[in-house]
């Protein structure tokens, strides 16, 4: 039974929300952020980015503290306002390849993310949960959603068409060439109606935000043992989320690159794989997997496709059958020598439309020795991760859609 409500949120007015509204803040190059900062006195970064007024670099609790203030700044000068009653957000993304996407933006329960309704397919860092915790605490808002996702619903996806027939609170195009529409629903029956379908769902499982939702929980944690009054109700108890269907969210592969064989030469390293994969050489012609347990290899200028020898391998859960876990535990692990994939500087991740030409382009500049192309994991892989208790390596998915920060910001 998932506790998702609505709340006041505060918006831009509806002549600024295309400017304020921005990527995430470590998504801009150096060049893009201070051409926004330089020429968009609107824009949210000038929130998330305080000390540019002062041509200095800001940190910690200081940084945090200015944030506050720029954020106070916006809502006296009228740039946002907040909405008088508790609301819920229909919230649709066009892409610039026409995915849509159609979801809900609600204040969902920390109490559900510590019962383990709302369940998690990655690790997160501690010291990162910690610090993104402080900064909470200072600011006193999600500008942010979480995404996530919930099982398909008929009702829910009926309210949401209907609302769309009206016209949009926002309609907006970012520089990336997406649209954005927001619509702001308040009839207490459809209110009533939507809140008792969530309260219906057994399960909502984290896409996208998986450290903002521990350390939305461990401030709440926090929070609610030093109010002697605490009844559960407080905007404390919450964070920001935009929930999708399943059928909705698309899941996109992270290859791999690596910069050397860990002092194999080709052959050796072949001789090693041929164990493990049957490899056969495509040449020049790129090769894309197309099935699990299938992979792309390049290298020294040629294509490689490897079909995992099944019998030698051994599938014991749900996180063995997963592609990017097989890869690390016959390739990189026991071959190239890889132990930590999050911190490993001979490793990296990469995702772009047209990938495996990036990483030919990559690997044949010098850059990286070999890289690996993946096909994407799917919903109910991740979903089975997320059931068991697992989680998934790092990098596994790219999944869309991204959000905006700023369109709708929640207090507490």
């Amino acid at each position: 039974m998932a506790k998702v409500i609505p709340f006041k949120a505060v918006r831009p007015t509806r002549d600024k929300v295309s400017l304020v509204a921005s990527r995430s803040y470590q998504s801009y190059t150096k060049a893009e952020l201070e051409a926004r900062l330089d020429y968009n006195p609107f824009s949210f970064l000038h929130v998330l980015n305080p000390g540019y007024k002062y041509d200095k670099k800001i940190s910690g609790q200081e940084r945090y503290e200015l944030v506050k203030n720029r954020y106070l700044e916006f809502k006296e000068d009228g740039v946002f306002v907040q909405d008088e009653t508790p609301s819920y957000y229909v919230y649709k993304i066009v892409d610039r390849d026409r995915n849509e996407y159609n979801g809900i933006v609600a204040a969902v329960s920390t109490e559900d993310y510590e019962n383990n309704k709302i369940k998690k397919h990655e690790a997160t860092i501690e010291y990162r949960e910690l610090v993104f915790k402080q900064y909470l605490n200072t600011v006193g808002f999600n500008a942010e959603p979480v995404l996530l996702t919930y099982p398909d619903n008929k009702i829910i996806a009926n309210i949401i068409s209907k609302t769309q027939n009206d016209r949009a609170e926002f309609e907006f195009t970012t520089t990336y060439r997406d649209t954005h529409f927001v619509w702001k629903l308040s009839d207490q029956k459809t209110v009533a109606s939507l809140k008792s379908e969530f309260k219906k769902t057994k399960t909502i499982y984290i896409a996208d935000g998986h450290h903002r939702s521990a350390s939305a929980y461990l401030l709440a944690k926090d929070l609610r043992s030093s109010n002697k009054n605490h009844n559960g109700e407080e905007a404390y108890n919450f964070f920001m989320s935009y929930l999708i269907p399943e059928s909705s969210l698309r899941i996109s592969e992270f290859n791999r690159l690596v910069t050397d064989l860990n002092g194999l030469s080709k052959e050796e390293f072949l001789i090693q794989l041929d164990s493990i994969y049957r490899i056969e050489n495509r040449g020049s012609i790129l090769y894309k997997p197309s099935k699990k347990h299938h992979f792309s290899m390049y290298l020294d200028g040629e294509y490689y496709s490897l079909y995992l020898r099944k019998f030698n391998y051994t599938f014991n859960s749900s996180l063995d059958a997963l592609d990017t876990q097989i890869l690390y535990q016959t390739i990189l692990e026991p071959i190239l020598g890889i132990k930590d994939m999050r911190n490993d500087q001979r490793l990296d991740y990469s995702y772009e439309k047209n990938d495996l030409v990036s990483i030919k382009t990559k690997v044949d500049s010098g850059d990286f020795k070999i890289g690996f192309g993946l096909v994407p994991i799917t919903i109910n892989e991740m979903k089975s991760i997320a059931d068991d208790g697992l989680t998934m390596p790092p990098k596994s998915t790219y999944i869309e859609p991204k959000l905006r920060s700023g369109v709708t910001i929640y207090e507490f």
